[in-house]
């Protein structure tokens, strides 16, 4: 008797590719059959209408623990990864005290085989404290579990110190993440340096503060060899060198968040702070190229960068509230809504681009519904119509800038080594 069978599913797995009707047989926590005729299970999941894809895979997710728990804890934030169909989250290391030692890392590892409800995979700090003075202890860092190296946040301004970490991650099989940031340029700025920003009388960060140090860590791993990723791209000059570092041969990936695929700057003229962000909204044709990126491969895999805070801090004045806004539980079906339906990407690269694409960016063995392959899979309905309220999500955080959208799609299963650990009445 097979631990769990999934009947009368569209099968749709990006590492195929396939997409077929089928079933999924899960036993030990692994897929080990696509069709179940004569089989019976301890339970069952009647599929009809839905779409089984592989557990979605999140490159880049803030859960505040530990050091800010009123604004996310550990098993808060997987929770609403689970409801938003992620099996996987790779968490960002500027927590309080960062990721920058390997006890922390192996504490943070321990703390989410207790409470998490999906995989958590550790991303420790480039440089000592995140202050880009010091490269941390890479190799004890890798030792205890950390998958890949940002400073996420703050780029490492120093290119020296960059060079290194590169040639050291190299080394260790491990991808840097970049927050490309030219501190210098973006000083201050609270959103795009544009017309919006101009009539609201905000200073702006402009989009050649991403550029400039896109364009230095480009140079830096093509001199090493050492695989880049570039984190939450936000703008078109961005997306030509990453063009052109990908023809040239440069072991280069990148990602793109929901909010900057489907929002601008105009969106913030409102003042509500759920839209400021870092890198903020740019403007639409940063926005478009950014799909036109998405949809040919030249940007890798979606990543929501789930940044939670309290209200308080939200309520602050647009100067002064952080950086930030929360998007596991909103993602897919705003993504759908506005990519899919509206025919701007097809829906077989939207899946990779959530599962197979970030599997691959981060070197984890998830991302296929394959025969031997860990049950880490997502049931979609995609017809399924609801409106986004922030106040029902899982996350203690509230600061969404998609509140109140009407969506069409939505995740209503999340199983995690053959384990359910999200579902939805239907």
């Amino acid at each position: 008797m097979a631990d769990l069978i999934i009947r009368n599913a569209v099968l749709l797995d990006p590492a195929a590719p396939v997409r077929r009707r089928g079933e999924l047989v899960i036993e030990s926590g692994c897929i080990v059959a696509h069709e179940a005729r004569g089989l019976t299970a301890q339970r069952e999941l009647d599929a009809a209408g839905l779409l089984v894809v592989p557990g979605f895979v999140d490159p880049h997710v803030h859960l505040r623990e530990p050091g800010k728990e009123a604004a996310e804890t550990i098993a808060t934030g997987t929770a609403a990864a689970a409801a938003g169909g992620y099996t996987s989250v790779a968490v960002m290391p500027n927590t309080t005290p960062p990721l920058d030692k390997a006890e922390r890392v192996r504490w943070l590892m321990q703390r989410a085989s207790e409470v998490g409800a999906v995989r958590v995979w550790p991303v420790a700090c480039i440089t000592t404290r995140r202050a880009g003075k010091q490269i941390a202890d890479l190799e004890a860092l890798a030792a205890a579990g950390a998958i890949a190296f940002s400073d996420d946040g703050s780029g490492v301004a120093d290119p020296v110190l960059m060079r290194e970490a590169l040639e050291r991650a190299r080394d260790l099989g491990r991808p840097v993440l970049s927050h490309c940031e030219e501190p210098t340029l973006s000083r201050d700025g609270v959103m795009h340096e544009g017309a919006v920003a101009a009539a609201l009388g905000l200073p702006g960060m402009p989009a050649a503060a991403e550029e400039v140090m896109a364009a230095r860590d480009i140079s830096l791993a093509r001199l090493s060899g050492a695989r880049l990723h570039l984190q939450h791209v936000s703008s078109a000059g961005t997306v030509e060198l990453i063009r052109t570092a990908k023809r040239a041969g440069v072991a280069l990936t990148a990602e793109v968040t929901p909010h900057h695929l489907c929002l601008t700057d105009e969106d913030a003229r409102c003042g509500d702070t759920s839209f400021k962000m870092n890198p903020p909204l740019r403007t639409a044709r940063d926005r478009d190229a950014l799909r036109a990126a998405l949809a040919d491969g030249t940007i890798d895999c979606i990543a929501t960068d789930h940044a939670p805070h309290t209200v308080e801090e939200k309520r602050q004045d647009f100067r002064q509230a952080p950086f930030g806004c929360i998007g596991l539980e909103s993602a897919f079906a705003v993504l759908w809504t506005e990519l899919v339906l509206s025919g701007i990407i097809a829906q077989e690269r939207l899946i990779a681009a959530l599962t197979q694409a970030p599997a691959q960016v981060l070197g984890l063995p998830f991302g296929t519904l394959g025969i031997g392959a860990a049950a880490d899979v997502t049931l979609i309905d995609p017809n399924y119509h609801w409106r986004i309220e922030p106040e029902r999500f899982r996350s203690r955080a509230r600061n969404c800038p998609f509140a109140g959208w009407r969506v069409t799609g939505k995740v209503v299963a999340t199983i995690v080594g053959g384990m359910i650990r999200f579902e939805e009445g239907r």
